[in-house]
C-alpha cells in the first residue's frame, strides 16, 4: 500500500484583501489579490503562488532526476509565466504555464541527455500533473566550456 501524505496551510484575513498564509514549522507569508483585482503591489498572490508551485516542483523534480542520472551540471534556473484568461465554462483560469529552464552542463556530450532529463522532469512534476493547466517547456541548455570561449 502506498503511503499517504498530507500538507496543511492556514490563511487568516488581515484586512482589505490581505491575509497571512502559514503552515506548521514555516514562516508566515503575506498574501493579497493582485493589483488588477484590487490588491496591492509587492505581495504574493494566489496567481504567483500557483505558478511558483509548478516552477519549484519542476526544479526539485529535475534535481532528483539529474542526481539519479548522474548529470553533471553547473547551473540551473527556471523562469515560469502563467497565462490567466477567462473561459466561458469556468470563468478565470490559468490556461498555460510556460517553463523556461536555463541549464548549464559541464560537457557537450550530455546535451541531448540533459534535454531528455528536463522533459522527464516536466512530465513527472507532481504539481503540474495535478492541475488542468497546460504546461509548455522551453529549455535553454548551455555547455560550460562554450561559455568560456
Amino acid at each position: 500500500m502506498q503511503p499517504l501524505y498530507f500538507y496543511s496551510t492556514d490563511v487568516v484575513w488581515t484586512g482589505e484583501r490581505h491575509g497571512d498564509l502559514s503552515a506548521p514549522a514555516m514562516p508566515t507569508l503575506p498574501v493579497d489579490a493582485p493589483p488588477e483585482f484590487r490588491g496591492h503591489e509587492g505581495v504574493w498572490t494566489p496567481e504567483h503562488l500557483f505558478v511558483s508551485a509548478i516552477n519549484s516542483c519542476f526544479m526539485t523534480t529535475f534535481l532528483a532526476i539529474a542526481e539519479n542520472s548522474k548529470l553533471d551540471f553547473v547551473h540551473f534556473d527556471a523562469k515560469a509565466t502563467g497565462k490567466l484568461e477567462r473561459h466561458e465554462d469556468v470563468g478565470l483560469m490559468m490556461t498555460l504555464v510556460t517553463l523556461r529552464p536555463n541549464l548549464t552542463i559541464s560537457n557537450a556530450r550530455d546535451e541531448e541527455r540533459a534535454f531528455r532529463i528536463l522533459q522527464k522532469a516536466e512530465r513527472n512534476c507532481l504539481i503540474a500533473n495535478s492541475v488542468k493547466t497546460r504546461i509548455r517547456l522551453e529549455p535553454v541548455i548551455t555547455v560550460a566550456d562554450q561559455l568560456a570561449a
